[in-house]
């Protein structure tokens, strides 16, 4: 099973503190680190010193580190014209050395595209799906080949479909709780299938459906990759429970926390143990998100205390 460090910089976070958190985990031997894609602090805060943006954080980070697996979880189709975004994949991709991976979606928070002057439509599936076809249209575009189409809500007419990115295929995350037009595009397009936030049985569901819609469009649903996003708070003593729990704004009383919460929130012990039972579900890869990107300690208490008592059981 993999182990990526997922961040959420909306909530406040520069690039150096971003870049500082990503190469701690890579040198702890964190299998990838993924920020989410949203331009505007949610909840309480302030979100000094805003927002910033997902690709050309990537792009960065792309140059300054080496071995880390980076992208997005997930990025929302709303921001970017499909063409563009292409581009922009496949430049960091290369900027990389082959590390970058996709995570796409409809995008839900319509507070920071009326703050931003960012359109959002009411209905964003068929976009999704135009934007997943097009991506994946012209990066799979023989070079010298030309690449069109003509949609509902995109058209694009004889693009030379470049420049192509370094892996074929860019590994693509779709995920989300639908019972049907999610698994479906995860499906179609996708490498990775992720599910966040929810609890065991759901988790559970999630991967049986995604099985029978895999059936029903003809994929073979073992070459699509599960995973799941969890917030995450590991502490070696009360004290320090209470302390990152309130920089995350997580309740310290769901350490230890039943099977149906969809947390991480414990000593490493109480983490490693749901982390098995996550495992025994068929997970491949874990997003553990990691609120304050400040704290540097925390990757190195779940580097050294939790990842390696973590045993993949799935054939």
């Amino acid at each position: 099973m993999e182990f990526c460090v997922f961040t959420e910089p909306q909530q406040g976070a520069d690039y150096e503190t971003m870049l500082r958190q990503a190469q701690h985990a890579e040198r702890l031997g964190f299998d990838g680190w993924f920020r989410s894609d949203h331009y505007l602090v949610m909840g309480d805060g302030d979100g000094l010193p805003g927002p910033t943006d997902a690709w050309t954080t990537l792009a960065g980070l792309a140059r300054e580190t080496s071995s880390i697996r980076l992208g997005t979880l997930v990025s929302s189709m709303t921001f970017r014209h499909p063409g563009i975004l292409a581009i922009q994949v496949a430049q960091v991709d290369a900027m990389s050395g082959g590390r970058v991976e996709l995570g796409l979606g409809t995008g839900w928070f319509a507070q920071e595209h009326a703050a931003y002057g960012i359109p959002f439509p009411t209905k964003r599936f068929g976009m999704l799906e135009e934007q997943l076809a097009i991506v994946t249209g012209l990066w799979r575009t023989p070079v010298g080949a030309r690449f069109a189409f003509d949609g509902a809500h995109y058209a694009l007419t004889d693009s030379p479909a470049l420049p192509k990115p370094v892996q074929s295929p860019v590994p693509l995350i779709v995920g989300g709780g639908g019972p049907q037009r999610t698994p479906q595009l995860a499906a179609r397009y996708a490498t990775e299938f992720n599910i966040g936030f929810v609890g065991e049985e759901k988790v559970r569901d999630a991967f049986a459906n995604l099985h029978r819609v895999c059936g029903e469009e003809g994929r073979d649903p073992l070459t699509l990759s599960l995973s799941v996003a969890l917030p995450t708070i590991v502490a070696a003593s009360p004290a320090e429970l209470e302390r990152r729990c309130a920089a995350a704004g997580i309740d310290p009383g769901r350490a230890g926390a039943a099977a149906e919460e969809g947390v991480l929130v414990g000593t490493p012990e109480q983490v490693v143990e749901k982390l098995q039972r996550v495992a025994d579900l068929g997970t491949r890869r874990v997003y553990l998100q990691c609120m304050d990107m400040t704290d540097l300690e925390h990757l190195d208490l779940i580097a050294a205390e939790v990842l390696p008592h973590v045993t993949d059981t799935v054939a």
